[in-house]
């Protein structure tokens, strides 16, 4: 299974604008993928943008106020347009856009057509493709609207809802306050094989009654059949139970939310896992090298945070020092290095 997230969409167009040819002066994506390299490229070239539908319409995108020149609204003024969409296989939606352009323009020499990834160097619908990527392939901008999802396992939080906070989590009323009004995160488009989710079993109605809620489809829902979640922590259940079902079905995929309960899955399982933290696939053959990548994105994101700590705390303390009375501050210093530490006996049992 070969994956590509944003960032490496990013990446690829950025590292194709060389194969574009100096002359294009207009670029038009194809709804809905198409439009987000298209945008991409757009503004690197800083020319003008549309859409397949509007461009058909006679409409150009506006391009905002940080544009010094406005794009030209008549569509008959552009020399060389190019016409982008995120990927190509079988060639059909380039077809369909040449069919839909061809209706509306007799001057087929003007425009160029660009995949960003396609099967093959070439295709014979696309002029332009920047980079091979084989089937079978999923993305992420389409991963909730691809028929993978059939062929699944899917985890819950993290993945179709937002986690729950610390506060939430207490296996009591306010983690079944959550449960019934958890906030969707990525909504799927297709129905899912299987859900498998280290929620304990004592709060399958729940789970099933947002589900419905939200419309979400599944063949079947797994859950964690122990007493508590004291329980689950003791033995550390969460990445054993995914990959044990994982292990034991015929699919192709695992969709985890955390890197590091991926990897387990992967190394448990023998099967390949998504893990939604890091846009990656981890493979079992290949733990060595994720494991080197999580190392540097962890490390990342450490800096990242120092740099805003660094940046945004002392104007913050300051502010609160001006608007809170005298020694609430110290307070709430002391409140939240109390729940910093409950956080870190939380994470070690």
């Amino acid at each position: 299974m070969q994956y590509r997230s944003v960032a490496e969409l990013n990446q690829a167009v950025l590292h194709g604008l060389q194969k574009i040819p100096r002359d294009v002066d207009l670029i038009i994506g194809i709804p809905r993928s198409g439009l987000l390299p298209a945008n991409i490229m757009s503004l690197a070239l800083n020319l003008p943008l549309a859409d397949l539908d509007g461009f058909c319409a006679g409409r150009i995108l506006s391009a905002g106020k940080t544009r010094r020149k406005a794009p030209n609204p008549d569509t008959s003024a552009y020399r060389k347009i190019l016409v982008v969409d995120d990927s190509i296989s079988s060639g059909e939606a380039m077809k369909q856009a040449r069919q839909r352009i061809s209706e509306v323009d007799d001057s087929p020499d003007r425009f160029l057509f660009c995949a960003v990834y396609g099967t093959a160097e070439d295709n014979p619908e696309a002029d332009i493709v920047l980079e091979r990527v084989p089937t079978p392939r999923v993305f992420e901008w389409n991963l909730m609207h691809h028929p993978v999802l059939v062929r699944s396992c899917v985890d819950i939080d993290g993945v179709l809802c937002i986690d729950p906070t610390d506060a939430e989590n207490d296996d009591g009323p306010l983690y079944s306050l959550f449960l019934g009004n958890a906030r969707p995160l990525y909504t799927p488009g297709f129905r899912i094989g299987h859900l498998v989710t280290s929620r304990l079993e004592k709060y399958r109605a729940e789970t099933e009654r947002w589900l419905e809620m939200r419309g979400i489809q599944y063949d079947k829902l797994w859950m964690l059949d122990l007493p508590n979640a004291e329980e689950r922590r003791r033995r550390g259940a969460h990445g054993q139970f995914k990959a044990q079902i994982y292990a034991q079905l015929e699919t192709d995929l695992f969709i985890e939310s955390e890197d590091a309960q991926a990897m387990e899955i992967a190394r448990l399982s023998g099967k390949p896992v998504l893990s939604i933290e890091t846009q990656s696939i981890v493979y079992p053959d290949n733990l060595l090298d994720h494991a080197a990548r999580r190392r540097r994105y962890v490390q990342r994101r450490a800096e990242a945070r120092a740099l805003n700590q660094t940046r945004f705390a002392p104007v913050v303390k300051s502010a609160l020092q001006r608007v809170l009375p005298a020694g609430h501050f110290e307070r709430l210093v002391q409140w939240r290095r109390a729940k910093r530490r409950e956080r870190q006996m939380a994470a070690k049992s």
